[in-house]
This record gives structure tokens, C-alpha cells and sequence, in this order.
């Protein structure tokens, strides 16, 4: 860490009260005078990525007064739009992508995760025709109302060789069902355990089943 707490906060909030042109040079500045390593730290304090300081220390290398002087200040919503504005159908082909590879809360239908990585969706869109970066993945799962799942702490059950065949073999069902215009039932159930263990835990003596109905 090159600065303290104190000093990035400071650092953070002048740099967001800048204008594009200057935030660039700013964290080109910055980053210089870190040395070995500034690029990197820099980007991550600022969320800014390696172009925009790249293209900041340009800027100061070829700076004088006259262009100082001259410098025009891109109006608010100019540049290139992003992919997600532009590319149509994106959209649909991501929640196709995860079609499958998703799970939720049974009791809050607008709580979902899936289990694929970011990397894994971006190969799944690319296949589809459209090339993401892993930045743009986190936007559509965001806009799509995807979340972290919290790690829970919970004992191990141990690994099955054909948990992978199960779970495909779960997707063709729901496929064959879903086109056949038949209801579809997902349980989600608390795995049995021994009397001690329920004691020692300190949870109820039964199990808990939740369902929910999706068409």
C-alpha cells in the first residue's frame, strides 16, 4: 500500500469531481509518481482502467500552454456507447446462457445467484455471437438482478462422482417439461441429520421443506 486510508479517500473524491480529460491526467500524475507499481494501484484506487492512465501520461507529454488553453471538455453522455446500448438481443442470449445455471431464494423470488464464473458466461455469449468483456458481464448481471451468494458454513456431505449427471440430467427434464407446457416443481429441503446433531447445533427437531411453483 503506497498511501494511507485517509489519503486515497482524499485521492478517490478528487479524482470523481474531475472532468474525463483530467481524471486521466490526474491519475497519470499519480501513478508516475509512485513509481513501480503506481499503474496498478492507481486503477484500483480509482476504478480507472490501464488506457486511461496510458493515455493520460500521453497527454502530459505532449502538453503546453497552448493546449492547455484549448483543451475541450467532452459534454456529459458523449463517447462511444456501451455494447449494451448498442448490440441488440444481447440481452436474451445472457439469461439463455444461464438458463440453467441458476438458483435462488425460495423464499424471495428476486434473490438469484448462478454458479458460473464470469469467464464462463463470457465464453457462453461468445459462442452466441457476442464478445464481453468480464467487466461488461458483471453489468448484465447486475441489471438482471444476479447477486453474490453468501459462503455459509455448513458440513461437508462428501463428493459424488455422478453429482455433475445428476444436474444434467435434472436441466433435460425441466427442458422436456417446460415444452410439454407442464408446471414445474423445485424443493428445496434441509438434509437429514442425527438426533445429537440437531441438539449440539441447537436447530428444531424437524425438517424444513420450501417450495415454490415457475412456469
Amino acid at each position: 500500500m503506497f498511501y494511507s486510508s485517509s489519503i486515497e479517500s482524499e485521492i478517490k473524491k478528487l479524482y470523481n469531481s474531475l472532468s474525463e480529460k483530467d481524471k486521466r491526467r490526474y491519475a497519470a500524475i499519480e501513478a508516475q509518481k509512485l513509481g513501480w507499481g503506481g499503474i496498478s494501484y492507481i486503477m484500483k484506487l480509482c476504478g480507472c482502467s490501464r488506457n486511461t492512465i496510458v493515455q493520460g501520461i500521453k497527454d502530459l507529454e505532449t502538453m503546453n500552454e497552448t493546449t492547455i488553453n484549448n483543451l475541450r471538455v467532452r459534454k456529459k453522455g458523449g463517447g462511444r456507447k456501451s455494447i449494451l446500448a448498442t448490440r441488440s438481443g444481447i440481452d436474451e442470449a445472457f439469461l439463455e446462457v444461464l438458463k440453467f445455471q441458476t438458483a435462488g431464494d425460495p423464499m424471495n423470488e428476486l434473490i438469484k445467484w448462478t454458479n458460473l464464473t464470469h469467464k464462463e458466461i463470457a465464453v457462453g455469449l461468445k459462442n452466441a455471437g457476442f464478445c464481453v468483456s468480464l467487466p461488461l458481464v458483471g453489468q448484465l448481471l447486475k441489471k438482471h438482478g444476479y447477486v453474490k451468494r453468501k459462503a455459509q458454513k455448513k458440513q461437508t456431505t462428501g463428493i459424488n462422482k455422478n453429482r455433475n449427471a445428476q444436474f444434467e440430467n435434472i436441466a433435460r427434464l425441466d427442458t422436456e417439461y417446460r415444452e410439454a407446457g407442464n408446471p414445474i416443481i423445485s424443493f428445496d429441503t434441509q438434509k437429514k441429520r442425527s438426533f445429537r446433531e440437531f441438539v449440539s447445533s441447537g436447530n428444531s427437531l424437524y425438517n424444513r421443506a420450501c417450495y415454490y411453483f415457475r412456469s
